[in-house]
């Protein structure tokens, strides 16, 4: 019986539950491992509109990619299109591995 924490009010569920028992919230089936703090939706705003200057990275704490984005202006735009779609898909990670996947 593996337990999962909720995405909304973070008690301990089970990881099939398809909403909260607690707080009613909705799950996100097939997510697995842990589960970041940040938020989709300031990642994805500070990637669309700074994103080659590696803020978004700044905000997830992966400082040494953020130092690197921000020397190379994105990676000259390609690689800041591909972690705009991977935060809007929810397949973007923070600095400890965490997944973001709660949009606010």
């Amino acid at each position: 019986m593996t337990m999962v924490y909720c995405r909304g009010c973070g008690k301990e569920i089970h990881e099939t539950a398809i909403s909260c028992p607690q707080c009613g919230a909705p799950q996100r089936p097939g997510i697995s491992g842990p589960v970041s703090e940040k938020r989709i939706l300031p990642a994805a705003i500070l990637c669309f509109f700074l994103g080659f200057l590696g803020v978004h990275r700044f905000y997830v704490g992966k400082i040494g990619t953020g130092v690197l984005q921000l020397v190379t202006f994105g990676g000259f735009g390609i690689w800041v299109l591909i972690d705009f779609i991977m935060i809007v898909i929810g397949s973007f990670c923070d600095k400890e591995g965490g997944k973001l996947v709660l949009w606010t």
